[in-house]
């Protein structure tokens, strides 16, 4: 069995504003918004959707196949997946396209502001899954997050032909996204990925109640930032996982992306959905107290410690026997 994790593969450049967004913005002038932000900073990281999950996966101990498309100046950042733990052999290299470049400023409360160029990821749409599965086998599941629309829209239906069991994680291309384009992403999904603010945006395009959309879906996930993770599921009661305590709070971006991966680890380790949220907290909380998404490294002492320091010895022990990490 496998995981197939497809989704966005680019460069991140984060900046940090020191002051606050919303004090240069001016409600009944945003029709005529031209603004700029003196930053302190610039950090170049290695990020993407789909590579960051991959990213802790593999520190986690899995072996996730990437699914995505980048250009020929990859081969730096696949050799560093790799070492992680990460299949890259199925990832779909351009001939003319740079890989995407993910552009983003942070506030002192921890807005963003961000641009992304998808490159090479447009030629994510001529990946078809079924010759990946016969490489690697049957998969446990296939993540989709964002990529490119159209290619997004044929992994998911090719699950669904195929019978291949899908997670649906449209997250940034919910913004500009209409219901013709969210619907058939989420719709048939074993398990739907948002936040809170997503969570709206996916009844309020789609025209589906939330009761309607959990008949569509097995589960729907939604994170809640500093107040953790609520699971839903018809006809039962949502389940709240509160979230880690932070050592400090540093840059949030790729967060959620570990959050997923945490997740995903412990239904691969046939854990429930409510260690699956636990695990998937412990997880994101290493990479809000760093700068980039994929700077974390996992002691797997230290993890089990701070698994049983939030949620009990019960959970570390559930955890104890599964996790493989590249420290002690």
């Amino acid at each position: 069995m496998s995981l197939l994790v497809a989704g966005s593969i680019a460069t991140d450049h984060l900046m940090s504003f020191p002051g606050k967004f919303a004090d240069s913005l001016v409600v009944d002038q945003l029709d005529k918004l031209s603004v700029s932000f003196l930053v302190e900073d610039l950090e170049v990281r290695r990020g993407g959707c789909a590579a960051n999950i991959c990213f802790g996966l593999g520190n986690l101990g899995l072996r996730p196949v990437l699914v995505g498309a980048v250009g020929e100046d990859f081969a730096e950042y696949r050799s560093w997946l790799e070492r992680h733990n990460v299949d890259c052999d199925s990832v779909h290299v351009s001939e003319t396209r740079h890989t995407a470049r993910f552009v983003c400023t942070n506030d002192a409360s921890m807005a963003q502001i961000a641009s992304f160029y998808a490159g090479a990821m447009s030629e994510s749409r001529e990946i078809e899954l079924k010759p990946i599965v016969d490489r690697v086998g049957d998969p446990d599941y296939v993540i989709i997050g964002p990529d490119d629309p159209e290619g997004m829209l044929r992994h998911t239906e090719e699950c669904r032909q195929r019978g291949y069991r899908f997670l649906a994680d449209p997250s940034q291309q919910l913004a500009f996204g209409d219901g013709d384009l969210i619907r058939p992403l989420i719709d048939g999904a074993d398990i739907l990925f948002s936040n809170e603010y997503e969570a709206s945006l996916i009844t309020q395009k789609t025209g589906w109640s939330r009761d309607e959309v959990l008949s569509r879906v097995g589960t729907w996930v939604v994170t809640l930032g500093a107040d953790g993770v609520r699971i839903d599921r018809e006809g039962e009661e949502s389940v709240v996982v509160g979230a880690v305590p932070e050592i400090a709070k540093v840059e949030p971006t790729g967060v959620g992306d570990a959050f997923r991966a945490g997740f995903l680890a412990a239904l691969t380790w046939g854990l429930g959905h409510e260690r699956a949220a636990q695990l998937g907290c412990l997880l994101a909380v290493h990479v809000v107290e760093k700068v980039g998404t994929q700077e974390y490294e996992i002691a797997r002492s230290a993890f089990l410690a701070r698994c049983a320091a939030t949620y009990g010895d019960e959970a570390a022990a559930d955890f104890e026997p599964h996790l493989r990490t590249i420290r002690p």
